[in-house]
């Protein structure tokens, strides 16, 4: 079985089923967005994962279907800039702000990075006056390089 058909089948079968996020985030016992991370082909699922996810999706979650969801998936392969708005704005707040979260990050904590490895993302809906607000929260654990 092809992971990338089965990504498909599986968005598809969310799609007519009007399923969300947080449905599918109950049924796994994970966040909704890592759920949606793994939906999209770009996380890992255990074997009991798999088979809620599948299961909640309407699909008979088979030994084939289990196992392709359960192996490591291909990540970060995006090779441009997306024109999809909502990718390419947040391609744009790096572009824009990037250096910025660097420097400060850099006077908080020293010369490191943010893990995207031990990473929790958040995503929350702000009403405003002017118009609700998308909050995305980013909890990364600071990894600091290390001379040898």
């Amino acid at each position: 079985m092809e992971r990338t058909q089965l990504i498909k089948d599986m968005l598809a079968a969310k799609h007519k089923a009007a399923i969300s996020y947080q449905d599918l985030a109950a049924a796994v016992g994970r966040h909704r967005v890592w759920v949606a991370s793994a939906l999209l082909g770009h996380a890992q699922l255990t074997e009991v994962e798999a088979s809620a996810l599948l299961r909640r999706l309407g699909f008979a979650a088979d030994t084939e279907q289990i196992g392709c969801l359960s192996q490591p998936p291909q990540r970060g392969a995006v090779a441009t800039i997306p024109a999809e708005p909502v990718l390419y704005r947040l391609f744009e707040i790096i572009h824009v702000h990037g250096p910025a979260i660097q420097a400060v990050i850099q006077e908080e904590f020293g010369d490191g990075i943010m893990s995207a490895i031990d990473l929790e993302i958040d995503i929350k809906r702000l009403d405003h006056p002017a118009g609700d607000r998308v909050q995305i929260t980013y909890n990364g654990k600071f990894l600091p390089y290390r001379s040898w």
